[in-house]
């Protein structure tokens, strides 16, 4: 009888939460299982989950397909249906270790096929953390989960609940773990990470966590995962300017450009806001760098709306984007909108991709001769405080932070 395995799609948070579950599985002794973590973000997202539930049996014909994440939480009608699963499997229930301890007398007959509870009854982060999930260099730290914004686009709060926040205290004792390990590097996680807080006493903001984390443990390099840039707390912008650990690279949860249809997404910030907070942020750390999100084609954009994206590219100083050509989510009110064309669609993302593209040259290019701190990833391989990767011709010690003098550039790494 062989250990579970695990196939993850979707998020960084997805993928530590399968670290989480796989402790508690193979805790329990469950064998001869295939756990599928899903995504839900898009349409697309959900087909690609029941192809990859198909070909998991296709392979693995006596095995038992166990489905979670936040697809089985969102429609779990949908994958019980599918005579390839054995069991669905909530987003809470994933992460509590008596749902694994259930499954392992008899897999089909022990509990129900279906367990998915109320995800908005939830009012607590799940209380098994790890340490050491990432590579041997970076950790990743979930400080946050569920979101209680309900932009238009998107399913992910009934994915994942109302949003909640691990304590401080919890955060820093997990951190400290960390760093007696030999991380050099923390990545702080959570779906909605700047309404860390909300939920505690107090009302902490994200930049008192940051403050406290960087006060109270030796980590090297501290990094935030995406951020709402409209809920940055005054806290967290000193932080930038004066906590040299706190790396220079913000990914931001833009979504467009255009002050309409940010409206029609129900986003809380416009325009002039990013614009604001990039300029801000830079002006306090003048080697801050920026990711975004950015959804080309969303229903109603117009070609002069569009522009606006394709100008804020610019104008906030992106220089890595994650580009998402809009896919209607059922049960959105997104869904519902009057529909661009897909052609229109895909030719929008492929214009953002190649802006996007060209403002990466641009922050490559000014990096040759640069001297940079890189934390090794691989032994020819690593990223700078950036989070731009490095290639070095000579191996390097993997976990090790390095002084690197970057030479030029091919394929969107730095060459060192």
């Amino acid at each position: 009888m062989s250990a579970p395995r695990f196939t993850t799609l979707g998020c960084r948070l997805n993928a530590y939460e399968t670290e989480a579950m796989r402790e508690m599985a193979e805790t329990a002794g469950l064998r001869d299982a295939l756990v599928i973590n899903t995504c839900a973000v898009t349409a697309e997202a959900v087909r690609k989950a029941r192809q990859e539930i198909r070909r998991l049996r296709r392979d693995n014909p006596d095995a038992s397909i166990i489905v979670t994440g936040c697809a089985a939480q969102t429609e779990p009608g949908t994958f019980a249906a599918m005579p390839e699963v054995t069991r669905v499997i909530g987003n809470s229930e994933k992460m509590r270790p008596e749902t694994w301890g259930q499954m392992v007398p008899d897999l089909i007959g022990a509990t129900e096929r279906v367990q998915v509870d109320d995800i908005m009854s939830v009012r607590e982060t799940a209380s098994h953390l790890i340490d050491g999930f990432g590579t041997r260099a970076r950790a990743y730290v979930q400080v946050q989960n569920g979101c209680d914004h309900r932009c238009t686009f998107c399913i992910i709060p009934y994915g994942r609940g109302n949003s909640r926040s691990v304590p401080a205290g919890v955060v820093v004792d997990q951190i400290n773990r960390l760093v007696a390990q030999g991380y050099h590097e923390v990545v702080l996680t959570g779906v909605d990470l700047t309404s860390w807080g909300a939920d505690l006493p107090g009302l902490p903001r994200l930049g008192d966590l940051v403050r406290r984390i960087l006060r109270l443990t030796d980590v090297a390099r501290l990094r935030i995962s995406s951020i709402d840039s409209i809920e940055a707390d005054d806290a967290l912008m000193q932080a930038i300017a004066d906590e040299p650990r706190l790396m220079p690279h913000l990914h931001l949860s833009l979504q467009a450009g255009d002050d309409m249809i940010l409206k029609r997404m129900k986003r809380r910030h416009l325009r002039a806001d990013a614009i604001r907070f990039c300029r801000e942020a830079r002006n306090v750390r003048p080697d801050m760098v920026f990711g975004a999100d950015i959804i080309a084609g969303f229903p109603t954009e117009t070609e002069a709306m569009f522009e606006n994206s394709l100008r804020l590219v610019e104008e906030c100083g992106l220089t890595f984007l994650h580009v998402f050509p809009f896919s209607p989510r059922k049960g959105t009110p997104a869904a519902r909108m009057p529909q661009l064309p897909g052609d229109i669609v895909k030719a929008r993302a492929a214009q953002l991709r190649a802006t996007g593209k060209r403002a990466l040259e641009r922050h490559l290019e000014a990096q040759i001769d640069v001297q940079h701190q890189v934390l090794m990833e691989a032994p020819d391989m690593g990223r700078t405080g950036q989070f731009t990767e490095v290639r070095f011709q000579t191996p390097q010690p993997v976990g090790a932070i390095v002084t690197a003098q970057i030479k030029g550039h091919a394929k969107g790494q730095l060459l060192a």
